[in-house]
């Protein structure tokens, strides 16, 4: 079974170098960073959230303050935890691979909650498999058996069959999976669930989901994740792309829903959302999916991360300086973000993001932020 989701959500480079974990960014800032008008004298911007984007948000968040003087503090805690904060108003914003549901977003205790798109990555398949040169080639079914523990070894007839010039190693499969809320986990068990009635029937789609008992390991973060795959020959695991590039682990191509084998490419990964974009006419909500796409060339595990901000901020101050922060994000940092493997949203989708940031205003009906915002 194959599902189309056209409708919102029911490697790094040796020159850019940077720390790959749940850590805190904390950057210097100083005084009239704004040119000398003030606006943004003194005050900090405080994020938590996905650990799949950390590797751009810590490359961001160091250039800006290096630009600007203006210091951000993020922290890598996986989605569920930036939602969590968000809604708590611990955070001036969260990171989220997933999109709030509507229960999230009717407990957030600041209101409303804009989900702003500021990047895509992809999830990709990596495994270790010191016997095997060639790039393995791995559908969702076949995928979503190995972490329902149908297949179990590595020279099975399944995975045999798609890879007919490969020797495959007499070993067993290791499944890898996330134990914190993931947007990860999120946008890989979507994709299994569009191509495994299997997969809907027992673990389903989630940022957290009950896996297989006695099948595989459990790791924390897209680090996590990386270096368990890393360390265990046998192991399969899901992660973002920057992850197992900078840990140089090998990555399967996967059998897209135009039924080719598509390799995780910021070109791959464009395509999917070009496709995405174009068969959804309304971008009122901006909570789209990427998964599964169409395209012949689209790759089929593509995701946004969303920041989510209050449309009413309490802090005048702190959402100027947000708005000015993201806008700067999406309008010059797709060199840094093609740099670390990630691909920066389309253009059209940027001019729908500056119009959007717009929409933030203070909650006693004082001047929008959209001052910060300038074209």
């Amino acid at each position: 079974m194959t599902t189309r989701f056209l409708r919102p959500y029911p490697a790094l480079r040796p020159a850019v170098t940077f720390a790959l974990g749940a850590t805190t960014l904390l950057l210097s800032a100083c005084a009239g960073a704004d040119g000398g008008s003030g606006v943004f004298r003194a005050v900090d911007l405080t994020g938590a959230g996905s650990t799949f984007v950390n590797p751009i948000m810590s490359k961001w968040a160091s250039d800006y303050a290096g630009i600007t003087g203006i210091r951000v503090n993020y922290q890598s805690i996986g989605s569920g935890g930036g939602i969590r904060q968000l809604s708590e108003q611990v955070v001036d914003f969260g990171a989220t691979d997933s999109p709030m549901t509507p229960a999230e977003e009717a407990n957030a205790k600041g209101g409303k909650v804009l989900h702003i798109p500021i990047i895509i990555g992809s999830v990709v398949l990596a495994y270790n498999l010191p016997e095997v040169e060639q790039q393995l080639r791995l559908s969702g079914d076949l995928i979503a058996d190995m972490y329902l523990g149908e297949i179990t070894r590595w020279d099975d007839p399944r995975i045999q069959a798609l890879n007919p010039a490969v020797q495959l190693p007499d070993r067993d499969v290791l499944p890898v999976y996330r134990t914190d809320g993931s947007g990860t986990t999120f946008i890989f068990t979507s994709f299994l669930g569009s191509t495994s009635d299997r997969w809907n029937a027992g673990p389903g789609v989630g940022k957290a989901v009950r896996w297989p008992r006695g099948i595989g390991l459990g790791g924390k973060g897209n680090e996590g994740i990386a270096m368990l795959v890393k360390d265990t020959p046998g192991a399969i695991g899901y992660t973002e792309y920057a992850y197992a590039t900078q840990n140089r682990l090998a990555m399967a191509s996967i059998r897209s829903a135009a039924g080719n084998f598509v390799p995780p490419t910021i070109e791959a990964t464009m395509a999917a959302a070009d496709v995405a974009l174009e068969s959804v006419p309304d971008t009122s909500d901006l909570k789209l999916s990427l998964i599964n796409q169409p395209g012949e060339a689209a790759y089929p595990i593509a995701a946004f991360t969303w920041l989510i901000v209050y449309e009413t901020p309490s802090d005048i101050a702190k959402a100027r300086k947000l708005a000015a922060f993201i806008r700067w994000s999406i309008t010059e940092g797709d060199d840094r973000a093609r740099a670390l493997e990630y691909t920066p949203i389309p253009p059209k989708l940027v001019d729908i993001v500056l119009d959007r940031l717009e929409r933030i205003a203070p909650s006693n009906g004082a001047q929008s932020v959209a001052g910060a915002v300038t074209r």
